[in-house]
């Protein structure tokens, strides 16, 4: 088997044990003498499976008992208006910090559903090469929420700690970073994130949201997008994502067998400074963001030359190593360290990006 090391956004790489214990219960899940994605999501199987899908989010996260956890369906994306619409019955009002591309679609689509909303902050006019520094007294005293997006998938950046907004929920898309680290979801009213980046194949998305905050609902929403209404029925008011929620399940599983959130964080901690001290040790490669802003997750750079760019992501592909190329909308390339990533993928990385400086050099 040549597995190569999968640098992709998302979706994303999962974790080698995962894979094959997934590849393991494939036919006959067990002993059902079927698999996860033939079964019936009203059997009793597949209710153990949800259920402890949920309990083992919950003890990785530590997520209070006054929390919500939805499995659902549509990414992240459709929770840019099912935010809107369940939240902000409120007061009728929002706040956004724009710190990169999905938390400006986010904005978009509140203004877009005609809800008066503003953006508080932005880092719009320094490329977002770093989040902004959010304060109580910038939120509105009469908003809905704040809305966030924890970590920037595409310019690689990350809030290095949560934002104070008093007695105001703080929502924040965490879709690039959730678990990856220890984090207190009581800090936050909601908490979502779309499954195929740290935690399961495409198709499911996560919400956690605090019990409270189900009853500002506008009675006209699309039931599809009713947290409500989700949470009653166990997030099965239609078809789940059934598959994508039990390789979920395993995720969780795997973590807590190596010890849980802490342990994956120095993990990653360990994976991305092998990364960003190479970085910061030479003159080859430009590293964008600001240090105090930098991703654990998504690492972006640069060589300042287009053309190297695009051999540089041609290269490494060519030597296992894929997935490197930048977002279309800004260059370069990006490295994805998620959970799944080896610490040797990122050592392997390292060593190709100094052979590629010496053989290419700059004109």
């Amino acid at each position: 088997m040549n597995r190569v090391f999968n640098f992709s956004a998302g979706p994303s790489m999962l974790p080698v044990p995962v894979l094959e214990r997934a590849a393991s219960e494939m036919l006959d899940y067990n002993g059902s003498g079927m698999s996860v994605m033939e079964m019936s999501h009203r059997s009793s199987v597949y209710e153990e499976i949800i259920n402890a899908a949920e309990a083992n989010l919950r003890k990785l996260m530590d997520i209070p008992d006054n929390y919500k956890v939805l499995f659902l369906q549509g990414g992240a994306s459709t929770q840019f208006a099912a935010v809107p619409l369940n939240l902000i019955g409120r007061t009728g009002k929002a706040d956004y910090v724009v710190s990169g591309q999905f938390s400006g679609k986010a904005y978009k689509e509140a203004q877009k559903m005609g809800y008066d909303v503003k953006c508080i902050a932005t880092t719009k006019d320094d490329n977002f090469d770093h989040v902004p520094v959010i304060t109580r007294d910038m939120v509105s005293p009469d908003a809905s929420y704040v809305h966030i997006c924890f970590n920037n998938t595409i310019y690689g950046t990350k809030y290095g700690y949560i934002p104070d907004t008093g007695d105001i929920p703080l929502v924040a898309d965490m879709s690039s970073c959730i678990i990856s680290e220890p984090i207190d979801v009581s800090k936050f009213g909601v908490i979502y994130a779309g499954a195929q980046k740290n935690m399961a194949p495409a198709g499911v998305t996560l919400v956690i949201v605090r019990e409270d905050l189900l009853e500002y609902g506008d009675p006209k929403m699309p039931s599809m997008l009713d947290w409500k209404l989700m949470a009653e029925n166990g997030s099965m008011y239609n078809t789940p994502p059934c598959y994508s929620i039990y390789v979920a399940k395993l995720v969780y599983d795997w973590i807590l067998e190596m010890g849980g959130l802490t342990v994956m964080q120095e993990k990653n901690v360990a994976k991305a400074k092998v990364l960003y001290d190479y970085l910061d040790s030479q003159s080859y490669y430009i590293a964008p963001v600001k240090p105090d802003s930098r991703s654990l997750m998504n690492v972006t750079f640069v060589t300042g030359d287009a053309d190297l760019d695009k051999k540089f992501a041609s290269d490494a592909a060519k030597a296992g190593l894929v997935n490197l190329k930048g977002h279309r909308s800004v260059g370069g390339m990006r490295a994805s360290i998620y959970n799944a990533m080896p610490y040797d993928g990122v050592v392997a990385l390292v060593a190709f990006m100094k052979k590629f400086a010496e053989e290419n050099p700059k004109k």
